[in-house]
């Protein structure tokens, strides 16, 4: 693997560290799900990166629509 490419998973990580940058995750929701989207906060994280080729992440939030529905 060409250690010069950015990874997504690893991208989006970083960028949801702080709370600056949920904006930049606000607007892809909100792109793809076609309404809307507010991050509340970020409730858990965990991933199993052991070595460059592992991928899995998953980070639990909690959100909220236009409607004010929250959607975990």
């Amino acid at each position: 693997m060409n250690s010069n490419l950015i990874r997504f998973d690893w991208a989006a990580k970083r960028l949801l560290r702080q709370k600056s940058n949920f904006a930049v995750l606000e607007g892809l929701l909100s792109t793809l799900l076609n309404e809307d989207i507010r991050i509340v906060r970020i409730l858990e994280s965990e991933g199993n990166q052991e070595n460059e080729d592992d991928k899995f992440n998953r980070v639990d939030m909690l959100a909220e629509n236009s409607k004010y529905q929250l959607y975990e």
